[in-house]
């Protein structure tokens, strides 16, 4: 469960660069982390929105933005190049820092993942880097412009095509993606690094996985993103991708300070999440969000309060059939239970504040797996009537309400 919030901050030159911001939902960021998308791509690409809202899923908050002058960032594109993409990286860390969420992992798609092992360095908070597909060299785009490289270097400028769309690049452009000491970089990059590539990848050769791999120190780690595509498009590649590197970096965040618990003296605490009806039921060593459906209003984030009355009833039901039948040494394999609470929801909410008992009905019913004679399948369900929570449920039962002082 995730939510995206928009967030724009400054380049080095001034111009505005949109983000979106991905964070988990109804909790605070372990920790926080950047995304770099690929070349001409945007925030919206594929790779970059799977990625980061399975991070944040895993409780990551993530940052993805447009460099500049693609998507909705400012800038002139055609004179933007690689180390501009370095620099937008950098005030992009910075602004996640001034928010409160200083970023421990740097994550790139293709050029962004060489972009990512260049920004590393600028980014003192960071914990550890992972690239996707990435090229070893940040020239390496440059085979993609053909005959158009001669046509820039001699007016200045000109037009390519890249995945059917036309981009205009002037020699500054070039410029910054020559000479760019990756090589160096990686070698002295200082962190843990994890390098995803995929074997079929027919834009960015599996060599260059090979080549910042062995340049790389440990700890390092590789994973092939086998029948992926270059831009993670297959179904799954993206999530698995960002599943491996939540797993990889998990442990890089162990030492970080947890959100403080807050002691409670009863059982049971349940507390507003966020949203129009989500809330945090919380135990001594548990804790979910309980919600209404979308039909309510609600967003489905976590099972209602009658779902959880029938668990309550249901649970309760299944483990003292199998106490019993422990004890008595029967065949009892497995109790499936299956319970519908009849009630129109809407209609007792109107009538909720009038006298009267409603006539509420629980069907329950019980499927007992194993060898058991007819006779044990009857005692069983005589048990099953005796569990804590029936009897309370048909009990004389009071609840008493206080209200604490705020």
């Amino acid at each position: 469960m995730i939510a995206t919030e928009k967030f724009t901050f400054t380049g080095k030159n001034g111009q505005t660069l949109d983000g979106r911001l991905e964070l988990p939902l109804y909790t605070k960021p372990r920790a926080a982390a950047l995304f770099a998308h690929c070349f001409t791509c945007t925030k919206q690409s594929h790779a970059a929105t799977r990625v980061a809202s399975a991070l944040a899923a895993k409780g990551l908050a993530v940052l993805r933005f447009d460099f500049t002058g693609l998507g909705g960032s400012d800038g002139d594109f055609a004179n933007a190049g690689f180390a501009t993409n370095v620099e937008d990286l950098t005030c992009a860390a910075m602004a996640l820092t001034d928010r409160g969420l200083p970023p421990v992992l740097l994550v790139g798609h293709s050029l962004g993942g060489a972009a990512v092992l260049a920004a590393a360095e600028h980014v003192p908070q960071a914990r550890g880097v992972a690239t996707l597909n990435a090229p070893y060299d940040a020239a390496h785009v440059f085979e993609h412009f053909g005959d158009a490289i001669d046509d820039i270097e001699e007016d200045g400028e000109g037009e390519v095509t890249l995945a059917g769309r036309q981009f205009r690049i002037a020699r500054a452009f070039l410029e910054q993606g020559r000479d760019q000491p990756q090589g160096e970089r990686i070698e002295k990059l200082g962190l843990p690094l994890m390098v995803m590539h995929s074997p079929q990848d027919e834009v960015v050769g599996i060599e260059n996985a090979r080549l910042i791999f062995e340049k790389a120190k440990h700890p390092k780690s590789f994973v092939a993103l086998d029948n992926a595509d270059h831009l993670l498009t297959e179904t799954g590649s993206a999530e698995y991708a960002a599943n491996m590197i939540a797993a990889w970096f998990t442990p890089y965040l162990a030492d970080l300070p947890k959100e403080p618990r807050e002691e409670f003296a009863g059982t049971v605490e349940v507390s507003t999440a966020g949203g129009k009806f989500a809330q945090w039921v919380r135990t001594a060593s548990h804790e979910f969000i309980a919600d209404e459906p979308v039909s309510y209003g609600g967003s489905d984030h976590g099972p209602t309060p009658y779902d959880l009355l029938l668990s309550a009833l249901g649970t309760c039901t299944s483990m003292t059939i199998k106490m019993y039948a422990e004890r008595k040494e029967w065949p009892l394999q497995s109790v499936r239970i299956e319970m519908e609470h009849s009630r129109d929801h809407h209609t007792d909410c109107v009538d909720c504040e009038k006298d009267g008992t409603p006539i509420q009905v629980i069907d329950r019913a019980i499927e007992l797996s194993g060898d058991l004679s007819e006779e044990q399948r009857q005692r069983l369900m005589e048990i099953a009537d005796k569990c804590p929570v029936h009897k309370t449920l048909l009990g004389d039962l009071h609840i008493h309400s206080t209200l604490i002082p705020g």
